[in-house]
C-alpha cells in the first residue's frame, strides 16, 4: 500500500512520517521522549518501524488516526499512504473486520448489550460504499475502515462516487449533494437502488438518534450531523469537498 520499505512489514523513518502527517525530526523527538519509539538494530544505526507498531500508534491516537483517513480520503490524487489494518479492498475484507470490531465491543464494559448496533451502523455504511461502488470505482477501490476504543468512535471512509451521483442513476432530478443527502437520510423513493440506500441510512439515522450516538456523513460539499440528543437533521456546508464518503461515528453516550 505504501512506498520506501526497508523490509516487508518495516518502515523507514521517511514513509513512517508520510504515513503520519509528520516530519522526520517530530519522529525523532517522540523515539527520545518515549512516545513512539522506533527500532534500531545498534545504537547508531538508523530508526526504523514495524507496521504492527505504527498500527497500533494509529489505533491508540485518534488525532493521527483521524488524520490519516483524511488525507487519503480528500487528496485530489489517488495515494497509497494507508496501511494494511485500516484498509479493505473489498467487501469480504470488511465484513471479516466489521466481525472482529463486534468481538472486540462485545468485551468493552457498559457495550455488552449495545455493541450489536454500533456493528449494524458500521455494517449498513461500509456495505453502501462497494454496493453502491461496485464496477464505478474513480480511481482507489474499498474503504478506510478504523476505530479508537478510548475515544469511542469509529472512522469510515471511500473514494467513490458520492450520494449524489449515486442517487442521480435513479432520481435526476436531484440538483445538489444538500438535496441528495436529504433524500438519502428521510426518503425512499421508487427504484431499487435507490430504496436499498434509502432504508439503508434511514435505519442508520433511526439507530443513532434512538440511542442517542452521534454521526458525521460526508458526501460532496455538505455533512449531515444526526445527534441523538435532537431530532434535527442538520445538514452544513463542508470546508472541504470530498467526492466520495468520508464518516465519523461516536459511540460514547452509550
Amino acid at each position: 500500500m505504501y512506498n520506501h520499505y526497508t523490509m516487508l512489514g518495516r518502515l523507514d523513518i521517511k514513509n513512517t512520517a508520510n504515513i503520519l502527517g509528520v516530519d522526520a525530526m517530530t519522529l525523532r523527538r517522540w523515539d527520545k521522549g518515549g512516545v513512539f519509539s522506533a527500532r534500531r538494530n545498534s545504537p547508531t544505526s538508523h530508526r526504523y518501524y514495524y507496521e504492527d507498531d505504527l498500527e497500533d500508534f494509529l489505533s491508540k491516537n485518534y488525532k493521527y488516526l483521524l488524520a490519516m483517513a483524511k488525507r487519503w480520503a480528500f487528496s485530489k490524487e489517488a495515494t497509497s499512504n494507508i496501511l494494511p489494518r485500516f484498509y479493505c479492498e473489498d467487501s469480504a475484507v470488511f465484513k471479516a473486520r466489521l466481525t472482529k470490531l463486534g468481538d472486540i465491543l462485545k468485551k468493552e464494559v457498559g457495550l455488552e448489550e449495545s455493541f450489536s448496533l454500533i456493528t449494524s451502523v458500521v455494517g449498513e455504511i461500509g456495505n453502501n460504499s462497494f454496493d453502491h461502488n461496485i464496477g464505478n470505482w474513480p480511481d482507489i477501490m474499498g474503504i478506510f475502515f478504523g476505530f479508537n476504543l478510548s475515544e469511542k468512535k469509529i472512522i469510515l471512509a471511500d473514494r467513490g462516487q458520492g450520494v449524489l451521483t449515486t442517487l442521480t442513476k435513479v432520481a435526476p432530478e436531484l440538483k445538489n449533494d444538500k438535496e441528495a443527502l436529504t433524500v438519502a437520510f428521510t426518503k425512499t423513493l421508487s427504484g431499487r437502488p435507490l430504496e436499498i440506500r434509502g432504508n439503508g441510512l434511514k435505519y442508520v439515522k433511526k439507530i443513532v438518534e434512538e440511542f442517542k450516538m452521534k454521526l458525521w456523513f460526508q458526501s460532496g460539499g455538505n455533512i449531515v450531523i444526526i445527534d441523538g440528543n435532537s431530532d434535527d437533521l442538520a445538514i452544513i456546508n463542508a470546508e472541504q469537498k470530498i467526492r466520495g464518503c468520508f464518516v465519523i461515528i461516536d459511540y460514547k453516550n452509550l
